[in-house]
């Protein structure tokens, strides 16, 4: 992972979610991988980022080597393998908070699967996909109701304001898509979305 650099040959923009989650845990206090990737599960943030081991590496690895991040120790605690601690560098708090204002300000597209799936909808008989409509329904309900929770304990333990506005983002994202699918189940059984005769065949 290299990052581009600026007329300065300083490393810019182009991080990826998982390297600015990385620097932003790094921001408030020196650690390694591990603790960073126990601290993104407990905060609920492998919900929106992939955190996986290898790609957690990877993110370490590409940040240390553009000078986004440095090592500042290596710590053995007994009976496990040693651990290098990361501290951010300058240059990655200014990179991470570039990348930060670019997100915010800038609309992306965000190219959803689901949205291509609804534009395929007629390789498959309406009958069928009120079904599959109806399933997603019931796993969108039960997700919905697991982010409320999670939202719930969160307040519960006095976290508040920038603390729980991702869960508020996800929230408001899986109601969207629920209420969605519930209104194209509802048209496809009133007949207000059709399929073309030599679609169905």
């Amino acid at each position: 992972m290299d990052f581009p650099t600026d007329e300065e040959g300083r490393p810019v923009r182009a991080l990826t979610i998982l390297a600015l989650a990385v620097l932003r845990s790094l921001d408030e206090r020196d650690q390694h991988p591990y603790e960073v990737r126990q601290r993104m599960k407990g905060e609920g943030l492998d919900r929106i980022v992939k955190v996986t081991h290898g790609a957690l590496y990877h993110a370490f690895e590409g940040l240390a080597k553009s000078g986004l991040i440095r090592p500042v120790e290596t710590v053995r605690d007994s009976g496990r393998p040693e651990r290098t601690v990361y501290a951010i560098t300058e240059d990655g708090r200014r990179v991470a908070r570039e990348r930060l204002r670019e997100l915010l300000g800038e609309p992306v597209p965000e190219h959803s699967v689901y949205c291509a799936a609804l534009a395929f909808l007629s390789l498959l008989p309406p009958e069928e996909v009120v079904g599959r409509l109806e399933r997603r329904v019931v796993l969108l309900e039960s997700e919905l109701a697991g982010v409320e929770a999670g939202y719930a304990a969160l307040v519960e333990q006095g976290v508040a304001g920038v603390g729980v506005v991702e869960v508020r983002h996800v929230r408001a994202h899986v109601r969207a898509d629920l209420e969605l699918t519930r209104e194209l189940v509802e048209d496809i059984r009133a007949g207000r979305v059709t399929w073309t005769a030599d679609a169905e065949g």
